[in-house]
């Protein structure tokens, strides 16, 4: 339902007027603004020239468009913000390049929007090959964030459709306090090797589609981070890239529950992990995560396809002897099928002060050729329903304490 709602509010209003004005058009008209009327060349920064697009799109009271013409521009990065007095639309149909110095949060950052779509067939180059080498968030709590390429804050009733993201320095796209968004046949693309470049990472969010989109990437290629509900992945390709990922959670004393997610109809190929639920020992906070569903996955190659890890803690940045506080309750894994690149291709660890409960595991199909010995399934507090087609069979051994993490 979520998601045509957002389909519906972005197909009615952006993009929607006819007779649209030349830009720089005022006076509370809308139509479409081109920022090369607002002085944007090609190969020059067009960071001003979308800058003040974007504040007379967002004035008008009818809807309007900024538009991006086809060419390779310039963006050194821009916070464009709401509330707009109508709905509006950011149409890329050119390559944005962005600076090879970091700077800032976010790349293009856009917040308190409603009836926001992005759309076109651009591409955001985050020329990120220059800020990767400087990355070290993923072995250390004490870092220089680097920027995300398209920073999404408090954007509701929207779409994010056909764009492709290439080579982010950081998160490629980043939802925060979002409502009713979708996230449509979206290309996301970065190097096996590039760190911390998530394609798409939610938190504080709830009614998000990620629908139709295929990501390569160097971290996970969807993670569902805390305090969100009611989150659609549907028909996602995943690969390179860490996997769909829920958590990780409990790692900051702010974070609160996580209810509603499903993925169903995923691909994921030579992926480090497939579909995973992760939590910290020695949590800062205790809440639940429940009502989690991953149906009729596909998996060709992946090192670890099925996990929920309770003792999540990469590079040893927390204690592992503290058991996780999050609760992990009604959670399913049903019609999982492919190719596991390791032996043990179902782990469930879960906390020993908190065991899961109401897991289901239902038509698990995987096969391993390996020369590791055969395929496996490892279980620590947890007693799953168990339905179907095993293979392997589920919890037939018990998940050694201490194991090491996967990234």
């Amino acid at each position: 339902a979520a998601a045509g709602a957002a389909a519906g509010a972005a197909s009615s209003a952006p993009g929607a007027a006819p007779g649209a004005a030349p830009g720089g058009a005022t006076g509370g008209a809308g139509g479409v603004f081109d920022i090369t009327t607002y002085g944007a060349k090609p190969d020059a920064d067009i960071s001003a020239a979308l800058t003040n697009a974007w504040k007379e799109a967002c004035a008008s009271t009818t809807p309007s468009k900024v538009l991006i013409p086809k060419g390779s521009y310039l963006l050194t990065g821009v916070n464009i913000k709401g509330p707009c007095k109508s709905s509006i639309e950011l149409q890329v149909e050119g390559t944005l390049k962005a600076p090879v110095e970091p700077k800032g949060e976010g790349w293009l950052f856009v917040e308190y929007v409603d009836f926001l779509t992005i759309s076109g067939t651009g591409v955001f180059d985050g020329n990120g090959k220059a800020g990767w080498e400087k990355n070290d968030c993923h072995k250390s709590k004490i870092c220089t964030k680097l920027p995300m390429s398209l920073k999404l804050n408090f954007i509701t009733n929207s779409i994010v459709k056909d764009i492709t993201s290439l080579d982010s320095k950081n998160y490629h796209i980043n939802l925060l306090g979002c409502k009713n968004v979708t996230i449509q046949h979206v290309t996301i693309t970065a190097p096996e090797n590039s760190p911390n470049t998530d394609g798409v990472h939610i938190s504080s969010s709830e009614g998000i589609n990620i629908l139709d989109t295929k990501i390569a990437t160097g971290d996970d290629c969807i993670s569902v981070g805390d305090t969100n509900k009611q989150i659609v992945i549907s028909d996602v390709t995943c690969g390179p890239g860490h996997g769909i990922s829920i958590g990780s959670l409990g790692k900051y004393s702010k974070e609160k529950e996580v209810v509603g997610v499903t993925v169903k109809k995923c691909k994921l190929i030579n992926t480090s992990n497939g579909v995973r639920i992760k939590t910290w020992p020695d949590a800062a906070v205790t809440f639940p995560a429940t009502d989690m569903h991953f149906e009729d996955i596909e998996m060709t190659n992946v090192s670890n396809p099925v996990i929920i890890d309770q003792e999540y803690c990469p590079w040893n940045q927390c204690n592992r002897k503290v058991p996780s506080s999050i609760k992990i309750s009604k959670v399913s894994f049903k019609n999982i099928r492919g190719t596991s690149a390791t032996p043990i291709a179902v782990k469930l660890v879960c906390s020993k002060s908190v065991p899961c409960e109401d897991v289901e595991v239902a038509d698990i199909d995987l096969t391993y050729s390996g020369s590791q010995g055969p395929i496996k399934s490892q279980c620590a507090n947890v007693k799953p329903t168990i339905t179907g087609k095993q293979n392997p069979p589920i919890c037939a051994e018990v998940a050694p304490a201490d194991a090491p993490s996967t990234d």
